[in-house]
This record gives C-alpha cells, sequence and structure tokens, in this order.
C-alpha cells in the first residue's frame, strides 16, 4: 500500500471545459470538500471584487489625461454624501447634489450632440482602469464624424440615470454614461456603457442600450469602440434608444 499514490484532489471530469470561461467550474473535489487552491483562489477573487466596490475615483489621473485628449470636464457629486449612503439608498446616486446641478446649470450650454459622464458606479476599478483608453478611440471617431462633444461629467458615487440629469442640463441629444459594472469573482474591473436618447430626469432602462463587459480579458478597447460608435450613430441617425434601438452592426475586430 505505501507504493500505491494517493491522490488528494480529484479532478472534474469537466476541466477541459474551463479553457472556454474564466467562470468558477470543474474545481475538482477533495473527500466532500472543495481543494484548498480553489478556496483560497475564491477568497482572493471575492476580496478584489469587495475592494472594487470600496475604490474611489482617481480624479487626479482622469482630470490630466481628459486635459492631454483637448476635452474639457466637471467633476460632480451625486446627492449620496459618502460610499456607505449610496450602498444603503441608491436613489441618492440618481440625482446631483445641489451644488453639482447649479454648476451644470450656470455653464449655459448652448447644446450637444453627445454628453459622455464617468460615474464610479459599482467599481471605480473600472473606470480608472478602462475609461481613458476607450475615450482615446472614440474621440478621434467623433471628431470624424464632426459630432459635438459637452465637456466630460466625473461624477463620484454615480448610478446610470445620473447620466440623465447631466445630458439634461448639457443640452445633449445622447447621453453615453461609462460606468464601473457590479464586480464578479472573475471580472472585479469590468467597464460598462449606457446610451440614451433625449435625456432627462425620470427615465428608465427601458430608454437604454448597453454594452458590457469592456475590458481587455472580455470586450477588448478595439471591439468596444466600435461597437460604442456604431451604437451612437445609429441612435443619433434614429433619434432613439433603448428596446427600439438594435445592434445589428458586424464587428471588425
Amino acid at each position: 500500500m505505501g507504493n500505491i499514490e494517493k491522490h488528494i484532489v480529484q479532478t472534474d471530469p469537466w476541466a477541459n471545459l474551463k479553457e472556454f470561461t474564466a467562470a468558477r467550474i470543474a474545481l475538482g473535489r477533495t473527500g466532500t470538500a472543495e481543494p484548498l487552491q480553489a478556496l483560497l483562489q475564491f477568497r482572493l477573487a471575492h476580496a478584489h471584487a469587495r475592494d472594487a466596490v470600496y475604490a474611489v475615483l482617481d480624479q487626479p489621473v482622469l482630470l490630466n489625461e481628459l486635459r492631454s485628449l483637448q476635452q474639457a470636464s466637471f467633476t460632480l457629486q451625486t446627492q449620496a454624501a459618502s460610499r456607505s449612503e449610496y450602498l444603503q439608498y441608491p436613489h441618492k446616486g440618481r440625482r446631483l447634489h445641489t451644488a453639482s446641478h447649479d454648476q451644470l446649470t450656470e455653464f449655459n450650454s448652448t447644446g450637444y450632440d453627445l454628453c459622455l459622464v464617468l460615474a464610479d458606479g459599482l467599481s471605480a476599478t473600472a473606470i480608472n482602469s478602462h475609461a481613458i483608453p476607450v475615450l482615446k478611440l472614440l474621440l478621434p471617431l467623433f471628431e470624424k464624424a464632426s459630432l459635438s462633444v459637452a465637456p466630460v461629467c466625473i461624477v463620484q458615487e454615480g448610478r446610470v440615470a445620473i447620466g440623465d440629469e447631466c445630458g439634461h442640463l448639457l443640452k445633449a441629444r445622447l447621453v453615453a454614461v461609462l460606468i464601473g459594472e457590479r464586480p464578479g469573482l472573475s471580472s472585479p474591473d469590468s467597464l460598462g456603457v449606457y446610451l440614451t436618447w433625449r435625456p432627462a430626469p425620470g427615465l428608465t432602462d427601458e430608454a437604454r442600450n448597453c454594452i458590457s463587459n469592456i475590458r481587455p480579458e472580455g470586450l477588448n478597447y478595439p471591439a468596444a469602440a466600435e461597437r460604442i460608435f456604431y451604437m451612437i450613430s445609429e441612435s443619433l441617425r434614429l433619434q432613439l434608444s433603448g428596446v427600439g434601438l438594435k445592434d445589428n452592426g458586424r464587428l471588425i475586430s
């Protein structure tokens, strides 16, 4: 018996499927328990997800990058005074603080084709990591298409609907909200983009289009920029968004 090798971890018969997904499948087992390595990886992924939820926007870096792109910007705050308040009272992340509302009102916008909003959402890490690389690809496309772009709104403690108020006050025909998505155990830094035609407070989700999982391991930057620009172009052409706007574009990347 001493010469018989004991296999502590029993592999899962579906283990070959792991190459097709980052999901936690086919982990194997040790007796009736999960293998130690898989358990430790789960705890690490869970810690990364929690860190992403409580991360903050790196506003100095974002502002500096936007200046280098010759893009004006606002730094705004919602009615959520803290991260704890943002998580406990979701509605406060959907409307601007009075001072931020007044800031956009006093700007006296003459109107734009597009308003861009960078909101932390549930993962400021996603904005800090991916928003600027995506914008570096998108802004030249907007310029080539002769689309006017409002100053970028950088919103702390913001949810998707905050774009409705920002776009409305800046008199934009369309708003695109780049926001950190809810972290998963395999993607704590996933970026989403929500498009809304004729933004105004009070709109609901059926009025929006979403492009999600933007990150190098998901929808890569060139493919994301191509899809976003296509959807924006179609929204402006058809003058609608949401359930009436379909993603029929064929990606080249």
